[in-house]
């Protein structure tokens, strides 16, 4: 019997050399793409939120709500009116979710599609050629 350093060593003795193995891709499975695609928008949708909010605050922050209230004041003449009124933390991030979840849906649903189509296509096309290498 052999031992497992010895059949190791069997394994290295080989020449390397580079294996190249060329695939075609001919059916993608609708539920995996369901999954990948909501799991991708749902990715998205966090991002976009987290990143709304970082830029409110940074704008608030820096004095940008600020300067954009005392040129409003000015060019309208009412000292009343504020642009934080309109656009607050709250509101802002709220439409942020609200597009996130569009995110997502249209996403999710933009993923089957694209499964569905890719797979009655490749009844024309034969699917995409894909080479592969071991090295």
């Amino acid at each position: 019997m052999s031992s497992v350093a010895e059949k190791l060593q069997q394994k290295t003795r080989r020449p390397s050399g580079t294996r190249q193995v060329r695939l075609r891709l001919v059916y993608v499975d609708f539920w995996s793409m369901v999954k990948l695609s909501f799991l991708i928008a749902l990715a998205v949708s966090i991002v976009l939120v987290v990143a709304t909010a970082l830029v409110w605050g940074i704008l608030d922050q820096t004095g940008v709500f600020d300067e954009a209230d005392g040129l409003l004041q000015d060019v309208t003449g009412q000292s009343s009116y504020s642009v934080m009124d309109q656009f607050s933390l709250g509101q802002v991030v709220g439409f942020s979710i609200v597009v996130g979840v569009l995110d997502v849906v249209v996403g999710t649903v933009l993923g089957a599609v694209v499964s569905v189509l890719y797979n009655l296509s490749v009844r024309i096309t034969g699917g995409v050629l894909v080479g592969l290498a071991n090295d």
